[in-house]
């Protein structure tokens, strides 16, 4: 039972790492067919099909190969994702400013790509009163509870529970609970994290 405890406990091995399905993600994430990188690496799709069922083990060359059509760096297949656990109850509270709410990093510090944060906007509370612009490509607001207004340069969206709203980050905004009685719950996302 010792023996078996060891084994359990060693470090895997990199050479039998199992590389198949983050080389299909990152083709599929290139919008790139077997054929088409198959062509482009100078392959067979019958060998690349087999590479990413993790059926045949790739000479380096090829793999460097097959990893540059792809546009990743060999290393990315190897590496733990990286990932955050934020338990309910446990996010960090941020403060943008606003008043009448409380908000949270849903996502972690580290994450470049997106930012999620959860807001529980009070009734009457919001952005304030001045329209302002967020360093992003895109503003993505889902309102989980209650109602949430929109003020945008000209135009007024009101939004329900369940309802979505995705803008440019440069749209100049703001926004409010114009409910006199219930809190709204609302998620922000915006990516790339400003």
């Amino acid at each position: 039972m010792a023996g078996e405890l060891r084994r359990l406990a060693r470090p895997a091995d990199p050479a039998g790492a199992l590389i198949g399905a983050r080389l299909r993600a990152a083709r599929q994430a290139a919008g790139l067919t077997l054929a088409a990188v198959a062509e482009q690496a100078g392959l067979t799709k019958g060998f690349l099909s087999r590479l990413e069922r993790d059926e045949v083990s790739p000479s380096v060359a090829s793999l460097v190969t097959v990893c540059g059509v792809l546009g990743i760096g060999v290393g990315a297949l190897f590496e733990a994702p990286e990932t955050s656990l934020v338990r309910a109850g446990e996010a960090p509270p941020i403060n943008f400013g606003g008043r009448g709410l409380h908000e949270y990093l849903l996502t972690a510090g580290s994450q470049r790509q997106l930012q999620v944060i959860r807001s529980l906007v009070e009734p009457g509370g919001g952005g304030g009163p001045e329209l302002y612009a967020l360093a992003c490509d895109v503003e993505f607001v889902y309102v989980v509870a209650g109602v949430l207004r929109l003020l945008l340069d000209g135009e007024t969206v009101d939004l329900a529970a369940g309802d979505a709203f995705t803008m440019p980050g440069a749209t100049p905004h703001t926004w409010l609970n114009p409910s006199t009685r219930a809190t709204a719950e609302v998620l922000w996302a915006l990516t790339p994290a400003p």
